[in-house]
């Protein structure tokens, strides 16, 4: 078939791993048991924040949009990841592919935009602490996550509305995964503009992310300076020490998948690390922020020991 004609067929072949078939039921066991971890631990500090009205407040209902984006995001990943390595079936039609890096896409830009308005949230409680209760009323939270949410959806709409127009010659995904490049190489036709609009998406989000981050953070290290308060300090220690961890386990994870875009004589590499990116913070997630802010702590501590504890 020449490069230049178009692909009538909606059935596209997904690269893969070359797995033995010896590994494929351990491989499989594990990536279900990191799955089942990550939906037992991100709903459960779903229901704990929905059904204790003590955690009724900002910053635990902004915390609500990660473990959301978690189970979206590894959900449209995971399920069919292990059927293609059990069964060694490896096609998908292009409208499901199309799905999946939307969702995929979606799922990395909202980590984005959901810790910028949690560093507002740290923000305005460190530096306003006497104003917090007047500034992050509900409205103002409902404000934040939709926008969070809104943004990323436009951005990824438009990421893969410039994919979805183009004609294919090729049906072989070049990944484990459907992902907006990997949609776009199906293509024979000039991409020019997918590579453009894809580096300003790239950009935008780590420069957003990154820069609001690090306003805020200077503004709370400067007013911990200033006032050299050490009840202000050791507030601004616990209330930050979570959100900075889980914004440095997800810009390395991305920086990391990018890097490996660059090098194409390791495909398997730059395919385990997109892997990792939505495994790992997802499984983190819950752990890091649930165990270091005191509150949601205490909570889930409570709920373990009323279901360990004989009656």
């Amino acid at each position: 078939m020449r490069s230049n004609t178009t692909m009538s067929t909606d059935l596209l072949e997904i690269q893969g791993f070359n797995i033995a078939p010896s590994f494929r039921y351990p491989l499989f066991f594990a990536l279900l048991l990191v799955y089942c971890s990550l939906l037992l631990s991100n709903l459960g500090v779903l229901l704990v924040i929905l059904t204790n009205h003590a955690l009724h407040q900002p910053m635990y209902l902004l915390f609500c949009n990660l473990p959301v984006n978690d189970l979206i995001g590894n959900t449209v990943l995971l399920p069919r990841l292990m059927m293609h390595i059990v069964s060694g079936e490896r096609h998908i039609s292009y409208r499901q592919c199309v799905v999946q890096a939307f969702h995929s896409h979606t799922f990395g830009s909202a980590s984005h935009m959901i810790l910028i308005i949690m560093a507002i949230d740290r923000y305005v409680a460190i530096c306003h602490p006497l104003r917090y209760s007047s500034i992050m009323t509900s409205r103002t939270v409902t404000g934040l996550s939709v926008t969070a949410w809104g943004v990323s959806i436009v951005l990824v709409t438009i990421l893969i509305g410039l994919t979805v127009r183009l004609s294919r010659c090729r049906n072989v995904i070049q990944n484990a995964y459907c992902d907006n490049a990997s949609l776009f190489k199906l293509s024979c036709e000039d991409i020019s503009i997918n590579n453009i609009y894809g580096l300003f998406f790239t950009v935008l989000l780590f420069t957003s992310s990154i820069g609001g981050l690090a306003a805020t953070y200077i503004r709370i290290a400067l007013m911990c300076w200033v006032q050299k308060n050490k009840e202000l300090n050791r507030r601004a220690v616990q209330t930050c020490a979570s959100h900075l961890v889980l914004f440095l386990i997800m810009i390395w994870s991305g920086f990391l998948t990018i890097i490996l875009h660059r090098f194409p004589e390791y495909p398997y590499l730059r395919q385990i690390a997109y892997i990792l990116l939505h495994v790992v913070p997802a499984n983190l997630n819950p752990i890091i922020y649930g165990l270091n802010t005191k509150l949601l702590r205490e909570k889930i501590m409570h709920l373990v020991k009323r279901k360990v504890t004989p009656r």
